[in-house]
């Protein structure tokens, strides 16, 4: 038994070990500073946002690019208070989600691709805050590289509590696997609150027709499909002016069926690579949980152990320290704390994710 959980072990290290190599392959962009000229819309879906739309709005309007180059389409997915748009310089407008699948998130910007005026199209969400420079930075890049998909990087803003920091380690070990696998041109991953591709390319690929059936993966299942199809045309902007900056969910049950929600996925993969990563991860965490049982119930000392603990937190450690030092440059916390809870969350969210249901914007979802 012990030979085949070391065995596991051993396997996803290298694997971790690959994806930290592909990291150090995307290199940094800086913009080139160029004048602006792409067109953007940025659609952000909503649902019960009215305390967080103020603070996106506010974030976007502090933007260091010209109005009259970007326009704002909020898509209203049947919210239970009315959000009312104040004042503002930038076009912005409200409409409505018209609903024709199991997943709010990619009927609304299906519907935005409707009203939208301009051939670039960035998704982010209502409670997000967005850099002076993002438009620029992704306008500087377009304008230099032959692409019509770009993903970006995504990161918290922490209290001192150690659930915001367990999200952040496990949000950046997600962005440290999206950046690696771009790197080893394996991309597979992106988050939804930084994407931006052409008007074109949706329509090319069809939209999300395929995977309408799931109420989430409007980023990666989109990704997944434009690499398939177009993989010269779909690149990561590795970029610290282009770091979207969200909220962590406020409560552990919040965070887990949100994992849940993120989990459940995974098996529609187009990707064969990013399946795969995902039964090496849960197995490697799984192997964790068993090595603990198997020395609790006093069947093996303490060395076999450490030496899975200490492995897999070496390799671990590795890869959130490159992505942490990108996307914030501030210490790591809770990192030891975290790493030895983290198997027994992520097993069980991998788990009830194949067979549960889930709760997402006040309303429940089954697999």
């Amino acid at each position: 038994m012990m030979v085949i959980l070391h065995a596991i072990i051993l396997i996803y290290c290298l694997v971790i070990a690959w994806l930290s190599y592909g990291f150090t392959k995307i290199k940094k962009y800086q913009s080139a500073e160029l004048s602006p000229k792409t067109r953007f819309t940025i659609v952000v879906p909503f649902r019960n946002e009215t305390e967080n739309l103020p603070t996106l709005l506010n974030s976007i309007s502090r933007l260091n690019y010209p109005i009259e180059l970007f326009e704002v389409i909020l898509v209203d997915d049947d919210s239970e208070e009315a959000f009312c748009i104040l004042s503002q310089k930038f076009s912005i407008r409200i409409i409505e989600n018209i609903r024709v699948s199991n997943s709010p998130k990619k009927d609304a910007i299906t519907t935005a691709m409707q009203h939208a005026s301009t051939e670039w199209i960035i998704t982010t969400d209502a409670d997000c805050i967005v850099p002076k420079n993002w438009l620029q930075t992704l306008d500087n890049y377009i304008q230099l590289h032959d692409v019509s998909m770009i993903a970006g990087a995504v990161t918290y803003e922490c209290d001192n509590s150690f659930l915001d920091h367990f999200q952040q380690l496990d949000l950046t070990s997600l962005q440290g696997a999206t950046i690696g696998s771009f790197g080893i041109n394996k991309g597979f991953m992106c988050n939804g609150a930084n994407f931006a591709y052409t008007k074109s390319l949706f329509e090319k690929l069809n939209g999300f027709d395929g995977n309408s059936k799931i109420a989430s993966g409007d980023d990666v299942f989109l990704l997944q499909k434009a690499i398939a199809a177009f993989p010269e045309q779909v690149h990561y902007l590795k970029s610290e002016a282009n770091i979207i900056i969200t909220k962590p969910t406020p409560d552990w049950e919040s965070l887990f069926y949100q994992r849940v929600r993120w989990a459940a996925k995974t098996g529609s993969y187009q990707s064969t690579f990013g399946k795969l990563l995902g039964i090496i991860v849960f197995l490697a965490n799984l192997s964790v949980i068993i090595t603990w049982i198997i020395f609790l119930a006093l069947q093996i000392n303490y060395i076999h152990l450490l030496s899975i603990l200490i492995l897999k937190f070496i390799l671990d450690w590795v890869l959130l320290y490159q992505t942490n030092s990108f996307l914030t440059g501030k210490q790591m916390r809770f990192f030891i704390l975290s790493n030895l809870w983290y198997p027994f969350f992520s097993t069980s969210v991998a788990l009830y994710s194949l067979l549960g249901s889930y709760e997402w914007k006040g309303r429940q979802f089954s697999k």
